[in-house]
Order: structure tokens, then sequence, then C-alpha cells
């Protein structure tokens, strides 16, 4: 069934045309991405789907009833209240509803009321509607819910009660796709919704957008997202919408033949253009057959002309080479510290860095990796241990926050102000390579866009010729056209790169290492992002191999020996008995409390992938209890509705104790659940320590 439909909709903005022919349609269950350049037109076309913006002409058909869901690139969420009830204002009209039908059920147990027939009746037949509408919505849950919501975009419990105007700029992002999450519309539409979260929680939302039962528009760069998520493409290119089947790798190759069958049939029919054309020009002027050249004339005017395939729009193009290389070892990190003040973000810290080593520092949002790459560079001052610089090395640093750019020059003085020596020719010609043309390279920095400034950034570190780059995400803000041109670049490189990023495409296609930060050190992993996951995986296998084996042995051994003590029982048992220490109360098991068997000569257990997937099968399992809550109380409210209507005093008041009973179990199920999900977290990040 389809829930949007978007006809041949154009929009203009002061004489500029952005959207020409922009067409698209969603069916229940779609996951639909609109791809397409930086100033292509998609925030527009997300403003015109949403009812922000109208459009100059065409159609915006929605099915009846449709509920849309909606969060910007950019969120200023500055109130007062609570996370958690931030949030749950999403599910406000529910709460409203319990409170109603706890009060219809009141009043259905008052005397004054039951003893009323016609009364009775009337209560009861509201708190029938009410409650099926309630379960209809999904009332039972809605509690349940927004805690996973809050949990899987990385609020646990001891946030929930903080003020939303305590939070972070990315925090304050998350947390308004948590209340849009919250909120289960038909259609969710969803523009850069990667921006500010790390690989984990990226990997949550793909798994959660995956499983949702209504539909999706998502707006990304991402394209490892897009690759997980969508099950549609939508191109917007000059103005105009071409749909796919597929996600954005199927896109891609759908792209890639029809210009290759366009490029064909253009080349054929200029083929029998020409042939047409010479015929006509020889024949046209003799009387045998003028009417001949007439007829080939009036069919070339008739025919539908097949347009040459468009060529590539304008990209960046940038080459990263450097004036000298450096020594074979670059960098020797030993033991190191990093943080601020008293604060350590991290400490333990040792590696090794290898010229050619391009090497991507992965992590949770706020363990240091940023720091790290500052402390590298001697921007910041080591907490503890050492940095060796090897030979040669020159280093170039590409900053995400972007603080040396001078607002106050225009962006062809920001360039050759650092490189005086060049002519303005050179200069204005690596700019163009950035897409930095004409009045362009006159544009004060203070008025550039986010990714004109990355462009801008990129430029300067092309310039620097550099033999070491260090790079804080890099494509932050780039379209995918500069993303692509950007790893093209950095695979062509011969230099050495470390980079921090949470883009897993542009990681797969960049890396030889990954290295994952922790509070306790870097772990290192040969290949790129692919490779890391398969390791972890890998790794989780042969763990819990080894458990199994080791969990059979001991049983062989245990039931090996029981065997051996039930034949000796009857002759060893009394001497058995005066030859065991007893405790006071007679209990023989204390002599196994002691000398090799003692647990405080045990050594400490690793943590393994196995002790993770436990604590995952206790929050599955509590999961699935309140679940199980949730579906009795929605078949006890279906029986208090048929009760109500029967008049069955009796049967509501049991049916009503039932309700509290199982409200009870719920609420308990939901804080073991939330404690099981804490556990896992720290066992998760214990198990990352240990090297995983």
């Amino acid at each position: 069934m389809i829930v949007l439909q978007v006809s041949h909709v154009k929009k203009s903005y002061d004489t500029v045309d952005v959207l020409l022919d922009a067409s698209l349609s969603i069916r229940t269950g779609d996951k639909v991405g609109l791809v397409g350049g930086n100033g292509a037109g998609k925030s527009t076309l997300v403003r015109i789907v949403t009812g922000q913006e109208q459009p100059d002409a065409g159609q915006v058909t929605w099915r009846e009833g449709t509920t849309v869901g909606y969060v910007a690139q950019y969120v200023d969420t500055s109130e007062d209240k609570s996370v958690y009830a931030f949030v749950a204002e999403a599910r406000a009209h529910l709460e409203q509803m319990e409170q109603e039908l706890r009060k219809l059920e009141r009043q259905m147990a008052d005397k004054a009321i039951y003893e009323d027939e016609a009364r009775f009746a009337q209560v009861s037949t509201a708190y029938d509607t009410l409650s099926r509408r309630f379960e209809d919505e999904g009332g039972y849950a809605w509690q349940t819910d927004i805690r996973r919501v809050l949990a899987g975009l990385q609020f646990p419990k001891e946030m929930h009660d903080m003020p939303v105007s305590s939070l972070s700029g990315g925090q304050k992002t998350r947390l308004s796709l948590a209340r849009l999450l919250a909120t289960g519309p038909d259609l969710l539409v969803l523009d850069e919704p990667t921006n500010y979260l790390d690989t984990e929680t990226l990997t949550w939302l793909e798994q959660y957008l995956k499983g949702y039962s209504g539909s999706v528009l998502v707006v990304s760069h991402d394209r490892y997202f897009l690759d997980q998520v969508t099950t549609h493409t939508v191109e917007l290119t000059q103005g105009t919408t071409t749909s796919y089947t597929g996600n954005y790798e199927a896109y891609l190759e759908q792209k890639m033949e029809a210009r290759l069958q366009q490029a064909k049939q253009f080349v054929h029919q200029q083929e029998e253009i020409a042939k047409l054309e010479t015929f006509i020009a020889k024949n046209l002027a003799r009387a045998s057959t003028t009417k001949r050249a007439q007829s080939r004339r009036k069919m070339l005017e008739r025919m539908n002309r097949i347009e040459q395939p468009d060529t590539d729009p304008a990209k960046v193009h940038l080459a990263f080479s450097a004036n000298r290389p450096s020594g074979r070892d670059v960098l020797q990190v030993n033991d190191l510290a990093i943080g601020y003040g008293e604060t350590v973000l991290a400490r333990n810290v040792s590696f090794r860095l290898e010229r050619g080593m391009r090497l991507a520092i992965l992590g949770p949002n706020g363990v240091g990796k940023s720091t790290l790459m500052k402390t590298l560079l001697h921007q910041l001052k080591p907490l503890h241990g050492s940095i060796e610089v090897g030979q040669h090395v020159q280093f170039g640093y590409y900053d995400q926050e972007q603080t040396d750019l001078n607002p106050s020059k225009t962006v062809l003085s920001q360039v050759w102000d650092e490189h005086p020596n060049m002519d303005r020719t050179t200069v204005r010609g690596a700019l163009a390579q950035f897409l930095f043309r004409g009045s362009d390279v006159e544009k004060p920095v203070s008025g550039l866009s986010g990714g004109e400034r990355s462009r801008l950034n990129l430029c300067r570190l092309m310039l620097q010729r550099a033999n070491t780059l260090f790079m804080d995400e890099p494509t932050n803000h780039l379209d995918i056209p500069s993303k692509e041109a950007l790893e093209s670049a950095l695979i062509d490189y011969d230099g050495t790169l470390l980079f921090i990023s949470h883009d897993r495409y542009f990681i797969d296609a960049i890396a030889t290492h990954v290295g994952v930060l922790s509070k306790d050190g870097l772990t290192l992993y040969i290949g790129n992002y692919t490779d890391y996951r398969a390791k972890l995986a890998e790794n989780d296998r042969l763990q819990d191999i080894e458990q199994t084996t080791s969990a059979t042995a001991t049983g062989k051994a245990a039931q090996q020996s029981r065997n051996t003590k039930d034949t000796r029982s009857n002759t060893t048992q009394d001497k058995a008995s005066d030859e065991v220490p007893r405790r006071p109360d007679g209990d023989k098991s204390f002599a196994h409390t002691t000398g090799e068997h003692s647990p405080v000569s045990a050594p400490r257990r690793r943590i393994r992938s196995s002790d993770v997937r436990k604590a995952q099968e206790a929050v599955a399992r509590w999961e699935q209890i309140s679940t199980t809550c949730e579906v009795e109380m929605e078949q006890v409210a279906t029986a208090l509705s048929e009760a109500a209507q029967n008049q069955d005093l009796d049967q509501i008041y049991e049916l009503e104790a039932k309700r509290k009973a199982l409200e009870e179990q719920h609420e308990e199920a939901l804080v073991r659940w939330e404690q099981a999900a804490l556990e896992l977290e720290a066992l998760e990040q214990a198990l990352a320590t240990d090297g995983g």
C-alpha cells in the first residue's frame, strides 16, 4: 500500500531552480535512501515532504491517517525536562489513556455505579472501547520501548534523570532521534541520522531500522549505513529524480549498467542519424530521389533523440604526495596516558606506526580518540609515557573542528598566505581542484558551508606535501562523490596515514590496520573494518568452542569421579567420615574450602565472549518476560472489557487483581532488564580491554 506519493514536484528560490521534476513513491515497509551531491536539493525535498515548505508545482499525496516523524540534521533541544521525560512525551497520549482506564476501573468497582445498571453499562462500554484502542496502539509496551530506544542510543539508566539542557549538541541530536523512534510513526524521515553516532550505536540503529515495521525515508552520505538499511534508492541530480530497487550498492550497479546501455544506444542512434543525413544531402537535389530524401528528413525530424549520458558532475580532484619519504619507523608509542589535567581518558597505549601503514582509530565517543591524535602531534602533553618520532617524518594534520581557519580571510588568501612562494595561477588551480572556481575564491571563510570548509582544508593538506597524514573525521560534511575522490587519493598515497572515522565504508576502502581505543589501551588488528569484525566473530567462535570443550571435559571427569565414589562408598564411608574435618555445624564440605581448592588461590577469571553471551541471554530473558507480561496484560484487558460488557462484577474484581499483579511483575522485569543491560555493557567493555 502506498504511504507517500510525490509527483513531478518543482521548487525555485529567487529564480534559481532547485527541483525541476522530483518524484518518489514509498510503500508500507519500504526503506528508501535519498542520495545526491551537496546542493542537489535533498533537504529541500525533505522539507516539502514533511510539510515545512510547499512546492511551486506538482503534488504530494499521503495515505489517509498516515503519521510522519522527522528529525532534522541540526537540532536545538533546550528543554529543562529530564532525558526520560523528553522521550516519554512521544507516548504521552498512551499514558493519558492508561490513567483514564484506571479511572474507569475504579468507577466500575464503585458500588453506586455497579448497582445502577444504566450507568454501569455506560462506563463498561467506555472502558471496553478505550482498552481496545490502548491495546491496538501498543499501550502495554510503551515504557519498555522507551527504555530500549534510550539504551540503544547510549542513554543508560543513570542518565534518565539528567536535564536535557545539560546535554552536549551531539547528545541532544541523539535524544531527538530517540524521541522520534519512540513515537513510532508510519513514516520515519531522517536527515543525516548517523552524525554524532559511534560505530556501536550505528550498528544498533541499523538493526532497529531494518526491523522497523513502518516506512523510512533517509538522507545520508554514509554508504555503509545505506547498504545495511535501505531497500530502495532515489537519486536526486540536476533537479530530477531517478528511482532504483535495492540498497546503495545495487543502485551503483544499476546506474552503471543504465549508463552503459544509454551510451550504446546513443552511439547507435548517432550512426543512424549520420547515415540519414548523408543520404539526404546526396539525394535531396535529384528529382528522381528527392521524395525519398524528403521522407528520410521527416523521419529524422520525428526521431526521438537519445541524449548523450551526462558526464559526472563536478568532482573534487586531489592527489597526495610527499616532498620526501620518511624513515621506516614513523612513531613508537610506549605506555602512553592521555587526558586533561587530572582527568585520564586512556592509559597503557602502546603501538608502532610504520611507513605505509594506514591505521584507523576506532572507539566509542568520549574515549579520547581526538585527544590521542593531538597528543601524538604534541599539541597536548602526555600524562605519562613516551612518543618517539622517526627520521624525516613530516606531519600533515586535518582537524575536524577546523579551528585553524581564519574567518576574516577569503578562500584565496587563506591558502595563498600559507604558500606565499606560489603564484596566483597555481593557487587558483589548486583551489579549482576542490571546486572553488571563478568568484568562489573570493568568498569569506566565515561564510563557507561545512562541506566547503572541509574541501578547503583538504586543499591546504594536499599542498603541505607531508609524508605522514593525521586526519580526524575527514569525511564529515563531504558528499559521496567527494568521499570517493578522497578515498582514491589516499589509496594512491605512498606515505603513512593515521585517521579517525566512523565512516565504515571509508575505513573498509582505506585501512590496512584497525586500532580500537579503550580507557585501558589500544588493541591493534590487521586489515580493514570488515576484517576487524570478522576477527571479533572468529574470536567469539573459538572461545565458545573452548568453553564448550572445557565444560564437556569437566562434566565427564565429574561423572567418572561420581561413579568411582559410588563403587567405594559402602566400604569407605565410615573411614572417610573420621578423616574429613568437620565444621562446627557438622558440614564435611569445609575440607574443600582450603588448600589447592581454595577460591582465594584461584586466579582472576578472564572475561570471555561466552560471559558476554550469557549476559546477552539474561538481557533477552528479562526482555522476554516483560514481553510476556505485556501480552498477558493485553489478554486481561480484553477479558476486562468482556466482563464489563457482561456486567460481571466478580470477574472484574478478579481480573483487576490479576492486572495489578502483572503490572508488578512487568515493572520487576524492566528493572532486572536494565540491571542485566548495565552488566552486559560492563562485560563488553572489559572484553574489549582484554583484547576481545
